[in-house]
């Protein structure tokens, strides 16, 4: 697949067919990401393919209770849903979510750990939420994106199984000093938007300053 076609196509998919996923082909999804760039190419990164379904469902549980909360945030006019994790005490509003309520079935379930003691994190002490850690993973999650892609597969990557941490690290054998930074899903997609509406780059992107005249 041409590498512009793969960045401007991959949407994320969130329905599978019942179509399965062999190992070899997760091997080989994972043989391609692990190319991925991260700091001092340490690659903090582990993976659990999670087939079990009594460990899928507990997962699930985890993350609906989450699903739901921000649903619950997000609907509130008082409150900004994407401070969630900030704000608290929205009452929870419970909706299907299809990955979550039909996780036995799924082709593939990745957890995706990141070792702490392996990431450099520049911004930890300048006086607000962290956030330049996951330059040492996500590229690695959104490889594993890519390479599916370019094997006719779809996926979503998804964080609400981080905010129930300490609840998924004992099924899951999470390593001390390991934190859960994502759970992948894999599948053949009924649908994938590979038409994706983005924001212009003079919209993002300015010269010499994040004030200055628009890059066009």
């Amino acid at each position: 697949m041409d590498l512009s076609e793969a960045l401007r196509g991959t949407g994320s998919a969130r329905r599978f067919t019942e179509q399965p996923v062999s190992d070899a082909m997760v091997t080989s999804i994972l043989d391609d990401a692990r190319f991925a760039p991260s700091g001092g190419n340490r690659q903090p990164w582990r993976v659990a393919v999670v087939k079990e379904p009594s460990i899928r469902r507990h997962i699930a549980d985890l993350m609906t209770s989450v699903w739901q909360e921000y649903l619950g945030e997000s609907a509130d006019p008082s409150r900004t849903p994407f401070a969630f994790g900030k704000s608290f005490g929205a009452a929870p509003v419970a909706e299907p979510n299809w990955l979550l309520d039909e996780i036995e079935t799924l082709p593939v379930v990745l957890s995706i750990a990141a070792d702490l003691n392996k990431i450099a994190l520049m911004d930890g002490d300048v006086g607000r939420t962290p956030i330049t850690g996951g330059a040492s993973i996500y590229p690695f999650c959104w490889s594993i994106l890519l390479a599916a892609r370019a094997r006719d597969l779809g996926g979503v990557l998804t964080t609400y199984l981080s905010r129930a941490e300490q609840q998924a690290a004992p099924v899951l054998g999470l390593p001390h000093g390991h934190a859960i930074v994502a759970t992948i899903f894999l599948g053949h997609p009924i649908h994938l938007n590979t038409k994706l509406k983005r924001a212009a780059v003079s919209d993002f992107a300015t010269i010499d300053r994040f004030d200055g005249a628009p890059l066009r």
